[in-house]
């Protein structure tokens, strides 16, 4: 065990998460076998054996843990992780709950389905809820710089800065960039591009490079694009393990969700191939389905709101209630998208006034955004932060023109100022909300915006659905970027 690099935290974070889930375990066995049999002596039969509830749990209980550990979820790497966490943790009780069906049905033991139903949902929402409420807490400090992996990259100049950029993004991670090592490079002027990391070596023998990384006292060491040959990099992988120090391969295609990426052996190399998801077939009448029944049943339920909505717009100023917009759609179709009118209604006239007088500061570079827009009624004012202009867009989404989750549907303007990359934004159908939309909304700049529409597009799922849309009604109730 390297003592002098590995940190305390990283022994205490692992004891933390194993002695939290063992007591959400205990106290969660221990509350169904009091709200189940209350009084009662209460004993499971098989056949002519005879055991007290109370040691059925036991049984559950350790067979939970070791679940849990099976599946590694007091990894030092998985804990703060998010979904790769909680999936874990629903794997590992499903497996023992599951176990515990067949072999009761198998062995036509009657174990009280009451336990059962109360012991499972009740001890997977626990854990879950102390793990979700333990990586907030995590990411919070990790964002101060604590808690983190010390990180040292390989590769070239071009690869390094876009995998630091990639983890300045997400502090919450672990990991912590330290410096780079460019193998083959000058050590003042990498390929004439100045580095936010300090170059710790240039060198390319694997015994050069262990040196920088043990100097440095790094805790990972991440490979990208590196121009290493073969034997130094499987010299220096044994050497990493030797020292049990973390080896990661950052491959240069980035933004691309793990579901994605698969191993496969071929010729005796551990081949990656990287699936493209399509939204046809089942997956598209899923995702049509799902917009159908949301944009349905949320017309229902906030009619009334919308009532509202359009009576205060009308009393304000008496213009008309919504404003009607030529937008871009998927494949580069133009619809026409519909919105409470937040603005005077000659808006759209000073659009090139406001911006030839503000210049960079209305808005990304190609979106038109302002903090402060004059054009904004007072009503409009109100119902922007709390993003109630965009719900008519749910007729939208009943008529097909968008759905419930996609890509920020643009101007014709913008879409004019599009290179080959961005148009890639266009293979899908726009959305009311996205990764844009939770992802700062109108605070981020226009690459940013970009880059987050095309890892939706990029890596479209049913589920991630699902959680920006839950993500939505979090970032609409803080009121963040919304102007």
């Amino acid at each position: 065990m390297r003592d002098d690099v590995e940190s305390a935290w990283q022994k205490r974070l692992p004891r933390n998460a194993f002695i939290g889930d063992v007591l959400i375990i205990v106290l969660t066995l221990t509350a169904a076998q009091v709200v189940r049999f209350s009084d009662e002596d209460a004993q499971l039969a098989a056949d002519d054996l005879r055991i007290d509830y109370w040691l059925v749990g036991v049984l559950i209980g350790v067979l939970w843990v070791l679940a849990l550990n099976i599946w590694r979820a007091w990894d030092i790497r998985v804990i703060g992780s998010g979904t790769l966490e909680y999936q874990r943790i629903f794997a590992a009780t499903l497996a023992v709950f599951g176990g515990v069906a067949i072999v009761s049905y198998a062995l036509r033991i009657e174990l009280a389905r009451g336990y059962v139903a109360l012991a499972a949902p009740l001890g997977l929402l626990a854990l879950l809820l102390w793990r979700w409420i333990s990586r907030k807490l995590i990411i919070r400090r990790r964002s101060r710089g604590e808690l983190s992996r010390r990180l040292l990259i390989i590769g070239g100049p071009a690869e390094v800065l876009q995998l630091h950029r990639s983890f300045e993004r997400t502090p919450g991670s672990g990991y912590l960039p330290i410096g780079a090592v460019l193998p083959g490079y000058s050590l003042h002027s990498p390929d004439g591009q100045e580095l936010p990391l300090p170059v710790v070596s240039v060198e390319r023998t694997a015994d050069a490079i262990m040196d920088s990384i043990l100097e440095n006292r790094a805790e990972v060491v991440a490979i990208t694009g590196h121009g290493l040959k073969p034997r130094t990099m499987r010299a220096l992988s044994w050497e990493l393990a030797s020292r049990e120090i973390s080896l990661v391969l950052a491959p240069a295609l980035t933004d691309i969700a793990g579901p994605r990426i698969h191993s496969h052996p071929v010729a005796d190399l551990p081949l990656i191939h990287v699936s493209t998801p399509k939204i046809e077939g089942f997956q598209a009448a899923l995702k049509r389905t799902f917009d159908l029944f949301c944009a349905a049943v949320g017309l229902v339920v906030i009619s009334p709101l919308l009532l509202a909505t359009a009576i205060a717009i009308k009393l304000d100023d008496g213009g008309p209630v919504f404003y009607a917009q030529q937008r871009i759609g998927r494949g580069n179709a133009p619809f026409t998208m519909y919105k409470f009118r937040s603005m005077a209604v000659d808006a759209d006239a000073k659009v090139a006034e406001l911006s030839a007088l503000h210049g960079q500061d209305a808005g990304n570079g190609v979106l038109f955004k302002m903090k402060d827009d004059p054009r904004i009624t007072r009503v409009g004012a109100f119902i922007r932060r709390y993003s109630i202009d965009e719900l008519p867009q749910l007729f939208n989404v009943l008529l097909g023109t968008m759905s419930m989750v996609g890509p920020r549907p643009p101007l014709e303007r913008e879409v004019l100022q599009y290179d080959p990359y961005a148009m890639r934004r266009l293979k899908v159908t726009p959305g009311i909300t996205g990764l844009w939309q939770v992802g700062g909304r109108s605070d981020l700049d226009w690459e940013e915006s970009i880059r987050l529409d095309l890892y939706y597009v990029e890596n479209w799922s049913f589920v991630q659905d699902i959680i920006i849309l839950i993500r939505t009604v979090k970032v609409v109730l803080a009121k963040e970027g919304a102007y």
